[in-house]
């Protein structure tokens, strides 16, 4: 019989905020086993790797920390989950020297499956329709959600999983299923167990946050319901919010979220292209004029609402003159911070198999003038807080930095205070390094 006492576990992530939950739901689920935790960079007796597939250069890494773990030790038992092992299915993944390949699904299970194979060394695969197809019908969410933390002054809460979009470049509703979220009351009982352990700050995430509650047309629960039952919680004094569907941003879904002072002017809305054409081959299921008019809503309401949005650079088929169009685009609407992403081929998407696929040179030429146009549009972002709204309120990292409602971050001349207080003050400038400075009342 395995006594877990006796085995050394470490765990390394790959990959969004969801995977970051996930493995830290996981290292709990040992820990509580009596297995003893190690940093990866250890000696132990199992490794555990949370993959992730969203690019190419993921797929890559989730390879490259797998066979590190076995470099670091040859006779441990080395355990693959996460997106990566779902879309290449378990047997591809165990073909590559790799003990445990674990679906998204099974996840939960994993201490379990862990001690069966240090019981017979048989390797394992568990979760899998088939050795070539991921549970794209399946859900790993089991309405038990815990919470990844930020640090220590922030909890990533995770309300929902699965995506129902299939975006023509994304392999993720492959890996992760459709959609499926807990009932309100579950996600407050965490959350307000997160503000009984001190933290201040609640992020929820998600795979699409914005399909909160779709998967259960009954109970007609949805995010802005979410957001205001967590916000009657009066240990949470912030609630932010991961990436949203332009499409959510109704006014009737902003006048919701005012109606709560906790919520931070934050949000992150995927663009992917200013270009109306590229949008339409991505299957995004909306208009660069349509998104402005999100924006416009926004800014609106909220009084310099921090904006912010990724964008991918040579998506198959982009000409310069649509590449222009997105310049263009972003150019005129000004967001806070853009990241850019060069596209990647996924196999099994529709876009891999489009005409037109971009050489890597044109890539990165594009995606360095993006980067340079939204490193501008942040600075103008900063500064027009620095003139116009000054007055912020700063959750502390540590005693000399730490981010504001609108997730700017912010430096202390001097050490006040400690991680996780909330201090009140204004911004004061920058360094000699064009750090933002933050003067906290005394």
């Amino acid at each position: 019989m395995i006594n877990p006492k006796n085995y050394r576990v470490a765990f390394h992530n790959l990959g969004c905020k969801v995977n970051a939950y996930e493995t830290e739901r996981m290292r709990e689920s040992f820990l509580k086993l009596g297995f003893r935790q190690v940093s990866f960079d250890s000696p132990a007796d199992i490794y555990v790797v949370n993959t992730c597939t969203v690019t190419n250069i993921a797929d890559r890494k989730s390879r490259q920390m797998l066979h590190r773990a076995r470099a670091m030790n040859p006779n441990a038992c080395i355990a693959a989950v996460g997106c990566y092992v779902d879309t290449k299915g378990g047997e591809t993944v165990l073909a590559d020297g790799i003990d445990l390949a674990v679906a998204n699904k099974e996840k939960d299970s994993l201490p379990e499956k862990v001690m069966e194979y240090l019981e017979t060394k048989d390797p394992l695969t568990a979760g899998f329709p088939d050795s070539s197809t991921a549970a794209s019908e399946q859900s790993i969410f089991d309405g038990s959600p815990k919470a990844d933390t930020g640090g220590y002054t922030r909890a990533f809460l995770k309300v929902q999983d699965g995506c129902n979009m299939f975006c023509s470049y994304c392999v993720i509703p492959y890996a992760r299923g459709r959609i499926k979220s807990p009932p309100i009351r579950t996600l407050v009982n965490e959350a307000r167990k997160l503000g009984d352990k001190g933290y201040k700050e609640i992020v929820l995430t998600g795979i699409h946050v914005s399909s909160y509650g779709l998967d259960r047309t009954s109970d007609k629960e949805r995010l802005q319901d979410l957001i205001l039952a967590i916000s009657d919680i009066a240990s949470i004094k912030r609630i932010r919010l991961s990436s949203l569907e332009p499409r959510i941003i109704t006014e009737d879904f902003v006048r919701a979220l005012l109606q709560s002072d906790k919520v931070c002017p934050h949000f992150h809305l995927s663009l992917q292209s200013g270009s109306d054409r590229v949008l339409k081959r991505m299957n995004r299921h909306y208009t660069s004029s349509e998104y402005q008019e999100k924006v416009d809503l926004l800014r609106s309401f909220y009084d310099h609402p921090a904006i912010t949005t990724d964008v991918i650079v040579g998506f198959p088929g982009e000409t310069d003159d649509e590449f222009q169009e997105t310049f263009d685009f972003l150019k005129e609407i000004k967001l806070y911070e853009t990241h850019i992403f060069a596209y990647s081929i996924r196999n099994g998407t529709r876009a891999a198999s489009m005409e037109g696929q971009i050489t890597q040179a044109v890539k990165q030429k594009r995606s360095q003038i993006l980067r340079e146009l939204c490193e501008h549009n942040k600075r103008l972002f900063e500064d027009s807080i620095l003139k116009e709204r000054p007055e912020a309120e700063l959750l502390l990292e540590d005693p000399l930095s730490g981010y504001t409602k609108r997730y700017l971050k912010v430096f202390l001349e001097n050490p006040f205070g400690s991680s996780g207080d909330i201090l009140r003050g204004k911004l004061a400038g920058r360094d000699d390094t064009g750090r933002l400075l933050f003067k906290p009342i005394s």
